[in-house]
């Protein structure tokens, strides 16, 4: 697995914009950590120092393989229909166990009241309903990734 640079900068941002204070992860390629506490960040040898210009209290760590390519912009076509927000804070999961299939897909049609995807806040599993019938027209949000309260899970025409 390789990062792209366009990752970094997005989790960067969602990091800027969230109310958390540290963010770390890692895996057997590269570690990526994040901090908005002030104090100094002493780096290791192996993990260079980013920081953006933008927020000058946000540093980060980030140790990734040699070839990072950004990938050229495509012009996104905006789906349509009404957007379902996240109503707390915590980790989406898309499907309700590892081994099972994801709840919903694009293209499909829900009920109201049908779960859309769960949402772990401090260890209790909430089940997110779809607000009214319709057809799943986009997914907004990544397996596994921390959402915050109002944050913009599912589009539904």
């Amino acid at each position: 697995m390789s990062i792209q640079i366009n990752e970094v900068k997005d989790l960067i941002s969602q990091f800027d914009g969230s109310s958390l204070r540290e963010f770390s992860y890692t895996t057997n390629e590269f570690t990526l950590a994040f901090s908005k506490n002030n104090g100094t960040v002493t780096p290791s040898s192996a993990m260079p120092l980013v920081t953006t210009e933008n927020t000058p209290a946000l540093s980060a760590e980030v140790s990734v393989p040699a070839k990072v390519s950004e990938p050229e912009a495509a012009p996104a076509a905006i789906a349509e229909g009404d957007v379902v927000t996240s109503p707390l804070v915590g980790v989406a999961y898309l499907k309700p166990a590892p081994d099972k299939s994801d709840f919903i897909a694009v293209g499909d049609a829900v009920k109201k009241g049908q779960t859309l995807l769960i949402i772990e806040a401090m260890k209790v599993m909430n089940e997110i309903p779809a607000p009214r019938d319709g057809i799943v027209t986009e997914i907004l949000v990544q397996a596994e990734a921390m959402v915050e309260y109002g944050e913009e899970l599912v589009r539904i025409k």
